[in-house]
């Protein structure tokens, strides 16, 4: 989601809820303790020089149960953020502790933020050699030596 679409979605709730990959809601009692704007300049394993700007919402339970985040408190922390923070309507990833810093994309359902899978990938498989499709193979191609057999290969 961009910061567009979850500012739309906001002025819409009554309350905020966001749901774990696995189903699981992040308690009831969470802050929202960054909005920010990340860059990451980096060189893929190909040699090319690339840069990405995501928004970045860092989620965060406290032992402060009786605190709630109410819609229009986290749409003034995202205005302001956009204003001081210079920041365009980004793509949002969401950080959220568990075993470690967990990054999530971000989606919405209806009634909850969805936290969503990240995968990591090669930027560059055309230069590493990564096949564009799993190669398929004939099993006639191969020696028909017996296998298994006292005799084979295959041990």
């Amino acid at each position: 989601m961009k910061l567009s679409e979850v500012k739309i979605v906001l002025s819409q709730l009554d309350k905020i809820a966001f749901q774990l990959p696995n189903g699981d809601l992040v308690p009831k009692h969470f802050h929202v303790t960054e909005v920010g704007k990340i860059t990451k300049n980096f060189i893929d394993c190909g040699g090319t020089v690339r840069k990405e700007e995501v928004a970045n919402f860092q989620l965060w339970n406290a032992n402060d149960y009786d605190h709630r985040l109410h819609p229009e408190k986290l749409l003034n922390i995202i205005n302001l953020s956009e204003k001081v923070l210079n920041m365009e309507d980004l793509e949002i990833e969401v950080e959220y502790q568990a075993d470690t810093i967990g990054k999530f994309g971000l989606d919405f359902n209806g009634s909850n933020f969805l936290l969503t899978s990240k995968q990591t990938d090669c930027l560059a498989q055309d230069k590493c050699g990564v096949p564009k499709e799993k190669q398929k193979v004939q099993l006639s191609d191969f020696n028909n030596e017996p296998c298994c057999s006292p005799d084979g290969n295959c041990c």
